[in-house]
């Protein structure tokens, strides 16, 4: 029986969320739970200010996004954000409950249904295919989320996301502990990925190149100095859940690092490594 889901207003987080430690004093970030910013655990009308700056698609990430959509014509983007990593050789429908998000999305690409992953307004099997981007560990109800996009979809569902259990390769945990605990506690493990679906998914390590466009935590693998810039911290959600304190010790003791050398005695031989296999995976599935 085909049903057709209505969005009955933005969602609330999951009690499970970690909640915000601390008010970013140097970034004017407040994170908030509710108003038309709102997009999971985290406040898009702040961060959104910067992300489009700093969250440029990767065109060899998009090619391996494009290569698991197989030859899918309709293509349903849950939580697109900006428009990262869109096709454009496909239709897509794309949805984000941020207002902010929604706003940044250039003129070329399809304005975006103001919607949730929880509850999709499509009837069922509309799509070829769905996608979604950095984007899961935001879903108020990850399993809901996922059950709902499989309803809508008739072929392969494609997620581009982080293992947690990969999170602690990255040298950030060296200076940033707090940063990596938190994503480790959003991003959901393959197999919470794998219950929600019903069916069986494929799990890829996607490396990170090193003069990789969009910016999440682990493109700066081989360029520490980015990482100093506020702005391209408040581009990467999970530095909005630490304090003033958080960004101040980061900043100096990297700051210190790089100085005298350390950094570069530790970690050095990232800045001509050609890739990363860090957290960034692609879990794929198909009907």
């Amino acid at each position: 029986m085909t049903r057709k889901a209505r969005w009955r207003g933005p969602r609330r987080p999951a009690d499970n969320r970690p909640a915000c430690r601390g008010f970013c004093d140097n970034l004017a970030l407040v994170i908030t739970r509710s108003g038309d910013g709102s997009a999971g655990d985290a406040d898009y009308g702040t961060i959104g200010a910067s992300y489009a700056r700093y969250r440029q698609p990767d065109a060899r990430i998009a090619a391996r996004i494009s290569q698991a959509l197989g030859g899918a014509r309709s293509v349903l983007n849950v939580g697109a954000g900006a428009g990262s990593y869109e096709p454009g050789d496909r239709q897509v429908t794309p949805v984000e409950p941020s207002a902010s998000m929604r706003e940044q999305r250039p003129a070329r690409l399809a304005p975006a249904v103001d919607a949730v992953a929880e509850d999709l307004p499509f009837a069922d099997d509309s799509f070829d295919a769905a996608m979604t981007t950095f984007s899961v560990h935001q879903w108020g109800d990850l399993q809901a989320g996922l059950r709902e996009v499989r309803r809508v979809t008739r072929g392969p569902v494609v997620i581009l996301t982080c293992d947690p259990g990969r999170l602690r390769r990255f040298w950030l945990a060296g200076y940033a502990p707090e940063v990596i605990d938190t994503e480790a506690q959003r991003y959901p493990s393959v197999a919470a990925l794998r219950d929600g679906l019903g069916a069986p998914v494929t799990a890829t390590v996607v490396p990170v190149p090193l003069d990789c466009t969009d910016g999440f935590n682990e493109a700066y693998y081989g360029r520490p100095e980015a990482l100093l810039d506020p702005a391209a911290r408040l581009s990467c959600s999970a530095w909005s859940f630490v304090g003033a304190a958080v960004h101040d010790r980061f900043t100096a003791d990297l700051s210190r690092d790089l100085a005298d050398g350390t950094w570069d005695d530790r970690h050095g031989h990232l800045r001509t490594q050609p890739a990363f296999d860090g957290s960034l995976i692609l879990v794929t599935t198909r009907r």
